[in-house]
């Protein structure tokens, strides 16, 4: 996965379709979350598309899964995932993920049904690292 400032340095540069089409490719990129693991519990709520986001770790370190049945919600949660991706649970609960994400100004760039859901899986996101780092 591509780090948030990376994926960042690119978004700089396009525009418009461009940058739809780079979060396409995005979530193109995402690793394959299995079928067995899209269930009721991992299903993110609030979102237009369906969205699922099962969490892994390894020791303190978090790792996700995730999937939607549309392209474009895909590539926003492989974003979302770039910023917390392999990081240590304590870290990503401090972390302003929100902030992070700013300068891809989402709200601007895409519709209002396309970022509804974005609270909310930063909101499970958040969640899962706090509850790891507590241990």
């Amino acid at each position: 996965m591509r780090s948030l400032d990376d994926i960042r340095e690119e978004y700089e540069f396009l525009e418009g379709d461009e940058r739809y089409r780079l979060l396409i490719e995005l979530g193109r990129e995402l690793e394959p979350m299995p079928a067995p693991l899209k269930t009721d519990a991992t299903l993110v709520r609030g979102c237009s598309a369906s969205v699922w986001i099962y969490p892994t770790q390894d020791s303190d370190t978090l790792h996700f899964l995730a999937d939607s049945n549309a392209a474009i919600t895909k590539g926003i949660v492989a974003l979302v995932l770039s910023a917390v991706q392999d990081k240590p649970a304590a870290e990503v609960a401090d972390m302003d993920i929100t902030a992070a994400l700013e300068p891809f100004d989402l709200r601007n760039q895409l519709s209002s049904n396309r970022t509804q859901g974005i609270p909310n899986m930063i909101a499970l996101i958040k969640e899962t690292a706090t509850r790891i780092a507590a241990g």
